[in-house]
């Protein structure tokens, strides 16, 4: 009978070795493979170190690596210790003899095999269990820094009444080390069965008893350490009842207790509990019986009680108590869900009211006329068309470019589109390495136009041209090194020189002066960026030299997601010019998926709409959270990168969380100064989040809730045919019962009922942070007896009128293309007033023109030349004689989409304005003809008598713009 504890005897076989010059060969190669893996590693550690160092957050990069590598350390050594102690007492624990069989036979050639390594097969092992359970635990560092840094909510769930920070922040963690434990434990039990049974502790096929006492006693004790982190397992899992979401007719992703687990699942996890602990207690028991017959039948009792306490008396209650009467069952786990939900999105304050949604009998036309000026200034530049039109005027070079959907701000009072001359990698005129990453370095201006008005049916700029002259002036900071379209990276401040603009008198060159970026002249930086850029050149470029520096990570975006990897970043980041610079505003959120009661949304989905595309992405596509608050407002600096996160939600637990975790890294609110608190707005993500939750969360009532009658659906786009959700809009106007007195900044929506087209309920949000209401949602919620028109319904009324249907078949004319702006929608006495612009893209012209205003109210369409003429169609009624609206007044004739014409009851201003209709129709058939002469002269025409106009309004009133806004 052999013995099981010595290695292979007799003589070795010699076997061949190689050459010396072979083995110093080799050796040089595998140390030369390690030492390049080695800087492979180190290249990406240090690329990484030298551009948190760059932009000053320095202390993210290390917080959060010092965090990654203890967490590695900690759980791999633990792992790693679990498995060895196993592995090795399970071979402490063999027999020393073995029953003579086939089985034994067979095995001995495996012993003997590995008896020489047995050192290093433990070692092996126990390292790469090790190493996949330290990167396991090194993935859960915000776990972890959530766990130690996290505040109370000061609020308790309905349930178990423990604060919510429990959920949200303790729980994850224990649900870790559960899961770490289990692994352990699964991985040491594989790992002593397979010692045992090679070192015959363990028989299958041999005569006599098919364990030996000790590996009985050993696999005993970590089957009840599997019970027991079972038994575990089952007491948390009473916690995660309120975190747990489930299919429920009521809502989608419903999250918390209803009846069935309140009285059903609980009181079983409670049962299984003390179930799993009495199984443990049998395991633990066999080191003192040496029998499995009392742990093997509690185990399979621990078995059958969770199938039939935790699976089929849940599945009885639901069907003979909750089924029948339903309502009354669930009413009051409804009720604390819709608490719950309305708390954790930010909607509990949404203020719901009656709306008619068709206006008052016997209202005076002559008010109505101007109450449609003074409730809103209607955006008739859209934002999502008028791209190309800043392309084609605007562009200048063909390697400028602006985004496809720009940003809407305000500016002295009237809203405005505004966006930046980027760089368009695409647009250079050769490119090679030096272009594409020397000359070729960064974009030039800004440009801006009045969101209510246009010139010609074209934007009415109020910054252009090369140098950007305009509102701003011209002392500012231009140059846009950091942007939305700013991808590549370039490399600066070095001995080649830059390509600054170009204007008549040629090509202006510059050498960047900022800080940003990391600095090449170190040797050691220039070779790790090669490897990390996969670009040699970088390593011996001559183009390199003293005060190079490398730009990355040149998205707002991007550098607001590197510095604060905690957040989630909002979608649409905008420009905006501050003290004389150009900064990027992006809207960041805290997040949570451990919120009790609350339902979760998936926020890819919830953001999506008509405009998310490659450009303007949505938020964080996967995440499924129940919990979001905008807790912080970045500045990401266009010239020289810089990252600023401020403040913004002072009672956000979430945030003062990370704010524990990473000192330092978020200023206080206070530090906003008003220049920039001017150009902060509430952000279209969150707002279209809260707009999904509260298609079914604006009702309170638990009975109602369930019934569903009352639920809505946020309509489709009427403007394209892809089918998919209308965006928000942004609109300075004036709700029912608000109480400033001027027009307010708003975030707007729709809503309609679920599967139909009418209106359902207007909704609004003060987005002026200048406001004392600024974050107040307002409802209007319209009747359901009296249907209005939705959307959608509109929309097919504009195409179908017979009159508006031809006038759009002929402005289709000669291959012209017709784009619908966006559908604006504005509460106005009872009614709601639907304005809709009308692009024409004329096939000679790579730009769309305003060319039409479409426009219902109370049952009466209007199709007209301008926004004024038809207002003045819709209420019969004319404008009146003085501005009513905040906004300055316009020079634009009204023959061409404007909405705000100069005083037009002077027999001077008529005259004028009169020749200025002229002499554009004039123009209009001259560019049609191709007469550029006559077209030149009509042009001079146009701005002779806009003149006139302008002279004879100045004597009648001169109104004063409101500042800032």
């Amino acid at each position: 009978m052999p013995d099981r504890g010595g290695g292979p005897s007799g003589p070795r076989m010699r076997v061949g070795r190689p050459s010396r010059r072979a083995r110093t060969l080799l050796t040089t190669l595998g140390v030369l493979a390690v030492l390049a893996m080695a800087f492979i590693m180190f290249a990406g550690f240090w690329t990484d170190w030298l551009w948190f160092r760059s932009v000053k957050y320095s202390t993210v990069f290390t917080t959060t690596l010092w965090t990654k590598v203890g967490l590695f350390a900690v759980f791999g050594l633990l792992m790693a210790g679990a498995v060895g102690l196993n592995i090795w007492l399970a071979h402490r624990l063999r027999p020393p003899l073995s029953a003579m069989s086939m089985e034994q036979q067979s095995l001995d050639r495996y012993r003997m095999s590995i008896a020489p390594y047995k050192k290093w097969l433990l070692l092996g092992i126990a390292a790469v269990v090790g190493l996949i359970a330290g990167a396991s635990a090194a993935g859960q560092w915000k776990t972890w820094l959530m766990f130690v840094n996290g505040v109370p909510f000061g609020q308790k769930d309905p349930q178990f009444r423990l604060d919510v920070s429990f959920y949200t922040f303790d729980l994850p963690w224990y649900r870790f080390l559960l899961g770490f434990g289990f692994a352990a434990v699964v991985l040491s039990v594989i790992a002593a069965v397979v010692v045992h049974y090679l070192y015959g502790g363990l028989r299958v096929t041999s005569p006599g008893a098919r364990a030996t006492a000790a590996a009985t006693g050993h696999l005993s004790v970590l089957l009840g350490l599997f019970v027991s982190l079972k038994a575990i397992a089952y007491w948390l899992d009473r916690y995660g009842l309120a975190v747990k979401s489930s299919d429920f007719k009521a809502a989608d992703n419903w999250t918390g207790l209803r009846y069935v687990d309140a009285n059903a699942y609980l009181p079983a996890k409670t049962i299984l509990v003390a179930i799993a602990a009495i199984c443990a207690v049998l395991f633990f028991a066999t080191l003192w019986r040496r029998t499995w017959q009392l742990p093997v039948i509690g185990f399979g009792l621990m078995v059958l009680s969770a199938i039939l306490i935790g699976g089929l008396y849940p599945a009885i209650v639901q069907k003979f108590q909750v089924q029948p009467n339903e309502q009354a069952k669930e009413s009051p786990y409804v009720e604390k869900n819709i608490k719950a939900t309305r708390d954790a999105y930010g909607i509990g304050g949404a203020e719901v009211k009656d709306y008619a949604g068709v206006p008052a009998a016997g209202t005076d036309k002559a008010a109505l006329r101007k109450a449609a000026d003074t409730t809103a200034s209607v955006r008739l530049l859209d934002p999502n068309i008028v791209s190309p039109a800043f392309q084609q005027l605007q562009q200048v070079k063909g390697y400028y470019g602006f985004p496809s959907t720009l940003a809407v701000d305000r500016y002295n009072g009237q809203d405005t589109v505004i966006g930046l001359r980027e760089l368009n990698i695409g647009g250079i005129p050769k490119n090679n390495w030096i272009n594409d990453h020397f000359k070729y370095t960064h974009g030039y201006g800004v440009v801006a136009a009045k969101g209510t008005t246009v010139k010609d049916g074209a934007p009415d700029f109020t910054q252009s041209d090369l140098p950007s002259k305009g509102m701003f002036g011209t002392d500012f900071e231009q140059r846009i090194y950091y942007g939305e379209m700013t991808k590549q990276y370039s490399i600066v401040g070095g001995p080649q020189k830059e390509l600054d603009y170009s204007d008549d008198k040629g090509e202006k060159e510059t050498s960047y002066k900022g800080d940003s970026g990391v600095n090449l002249d170190n040797p050691i930086n220039r070779a790790a960026y090669a490897l990390a850029f996969s670009e040699p050149q970088i390593l011996y470029s001559g183009a390199i030299g003293e005060g190079s520096r490398i730009l990355y990570h040149r998205t707002p975006k991007e550098r607001v997601e590197a510095v604060a990897p905690w957040l989630t970043i909002d979608g649409a980041p905008y420009p905006a010019v501050v003290d004389g610079r150009i900064k990027w505003i992006v809207d960041a959120y805290t997040t949570t998926n451990g919120y009790p009661y609350a339902s979760r949304t998936t926020l890819g989905d919830s953001t999506a709409d008509s405009l998310t595309n490659s450009q303007r992405a949505v938020v964080a596509q996967e995440n499924r959270v129940n919990y979001i608050r905008n807790s912080v407002k970045a500045t990401v600096d266009a010239y020289d990168g810089t990252v600023n996160l401020y403040q913004w939600d002072t009672a956000d637990p979430v945030l003062k969380t990370w704010m524990k975790a990473f000192p330092g890294t978020v200023k206080p609110k206070s530090a906003i100064d008003k220049a920039l608190m001017d150009h902060l707005r509430y952000p279209q993500d969150l707002f279209k989040v809260q707009r999904e939750l509260l298609t079914r969360y604006h009702v309170t009532d638990p009975q109602t809730f369930l019934s569903g009658s009352e639920a809505w659906a946020v309509p489709d786009d009427p403007t394209t045919k892809a089918g998919t959700a209308v965006p928000p809009y942004y609109l300075s106007m004036k709700m029912p019962g608000q109480t400033e007195k001027d027009q307010v900044f708003s975030l707007t929506t729709t809503f309609t009922p679920n599967e139909r087209d009418n209106l359902s309920a207007y909704m609004a949000v003060n987005a002026d942070p200048g406001t004392p209401d600024y974050g107040k949602i307002r409802i209007l919620k319209l009747p359901t007896s009296k249907p209005v028109d939705g959307p959608k319904q509109v929309q097919s009324k504009f195409q179908s009128e017979p009159k508006i249907a031809e006038s759009i078949r002929l402005l289709r004319g000669g291959d012209s293309e017709v784009e619908y702006g966006n559908l604006l929608a504005v509460p106005l006495d009872g009614g709601m007033l639907y304005v809709e612009p009308v692009y024409v893209r004329s096939s000679g012209l790579k730009y769309p023109l305003l060319r039409k205003v479409l426009v219902t109210y109370g049952g009466q369409t209007a199709f007209e030349d301008t926004l004024e003429k038809a207002l003045n169609v819709v209420f019969g009624a004319e404008a009146p004689t003085t501005p009513t609206t905040p906004n300055p007044p316009t020079t634009t004739p009204p023959g061409e989409g404007t909405t705000t014409p100069p005083t037009a009851q002077d027999p001077t201003v008529k005259a004028a304005l009169s020749d200025a209709q002229k002499a554009i129709q004039a123009a209009e058939e001259a560019r049609q003809k191709g007469d550029w002469t006559a077209f030149g002269k009509a042009q001079d025409e146009i701005k002779a008598a806009l003149q006139r106009a302008i002279d004879a309004e100045a004597k009648l009133t001169a109104p004063t713009p409101k500042p800032g806004g």
